[in-house]
């Protein structure tokens, strides 16, 4: 039995050490489905199809140096554990599940029905035993608020995760559009009683105030720019957003990503609307950018290797 002192990460094929995960992206996605739980079909495609589509992808991500990536389609937006299961045996990169659900639109009715003790209990079953009566793990927990959230749907979600991972050590990741949000989302976990050091303020890129960032951070939480690489994403301004962080010091609060992939059931050889895109844009463009400003290599270790092992680490000591 692992010591409760022992840190590891939950990966798909099973732990891992943290120090052995490397170069990890922490906010992508593999598989998808943005139409809601009640469409006919929803979250189901051919678990080989899936892999012709995405293997192509991983192999390039994995040329580029990523060693692991960390897959945030959770409940209501499409997440299929036999397809992660799938992909994680055919790829040498580490892929980590999430439980959890996504915003209040997304949820499954079953789940509206449950209370915070009960909610907290699916979760942390998915943490510790296995998602969906699988031996698959999830290694952390992806939740979501709405754009003025978060509503009295996403409280219950909020108090529900916080916890499962005081009980369980996982890390929340919380789809979040702005920093008002933010601000109201950190002080229920705090209330709570969750450290916020166990919290990432996902979509940080979208807001515009880096004021808000920086105090997020200086709270504890990790804040994570996560669209390296979109078309609608102003790379100027998440290059200077991410400068601010580094030059007043909050580094070790700071993680990089894409939003990129992914396949999407239901659409012909399950592409996107917007279309597939790939995991490398971090590696081959933005990375150099920011050592162009001044980042040092020590730096981009810390950002994309030290944190993310910290961050998504269960067990203490």
């Amino acid at each position: 039995m692992r010591s409760s002192t022992e840190k590891y990460i939950q990966t798909v094929r099973g732990p891992v050490q943290p120090d052995l995960l490397g170069l990890t992206l922490p906010h992508e996605h593999l598989f998808t489905d943005l139409r809601g739980p009640q469409t006919t079909g929803y979250a189901q495609a051919s678990p080989e199809e899936v892999a012709a589509a995405m293997l192509p992808y991983l192999q390039a991500a994995h040329n580029a140096g990523v060693s692991a990536i960390v897959e945030c389609s959770t409940v209501g937006v499409g997440r299929n554990v036999t397809i992660l299961e799938h992909l994680a045996q055919a790829t040498p990169i580490h892929v980590i599940a999430p439980t959890g659900m996504y915003r209040e639109g997304f949820i499954p009715e079953a789940l509206i029905r449950l209370d915070v003790e009960e909610l907290a209990g699916l979760w942390v079953r998915d943490l510790t035993e296995g998602i969906e009566g699988t031996r698959v793990r999830a290694g952390f927990i992806k939740i979501a608020m709405s754009d003025d959230g978060p509503t009295a749907l996403e409280r219950r979600n909020l108090k529900a995760a916080a916890m499962a991972s005081q009980e369980t050590g996982a890390v929340i990741a919380s789809h979040t559009a702005s920093g008002a949000v933010a601000r109201r989302e950190m002080d229920i976990l705090e209330a709570s009683g969750l450290s916020l050091e166990r919290f990432i303020w996902v979509h940080a890129n979208l807001e515009p105030d880096r004021a808000l960032h920086l105090a997020a951070a200086r709270r504890g939480a990790i804040v994570e720019f996560d669209a390296v690489g979109a078309a609608w994403q102003d790379e100027e301004a998440m290059l200077e957003a991410t400068m601010s962080l580094i030059k007043a010091g909050l580094v070790e609060q700071l993680l990089l990503s894409h939003d990129a992939g992914w396949y999407q059931p239901g659409n012909p050889g399950g592409q996107p609307e917007s279309g597939f895109r790939g995991y490398t844009s971090l590696l081959e463009n933005f990375l150099p950018q920011l050592r162009a400003r001044g980042a040092t290599d020590s730096i981009l270790q810390q950002i994309t290797v030290s944190n993310p092992a910290r961050v998504f680490a269960f067990g203490q000591g």
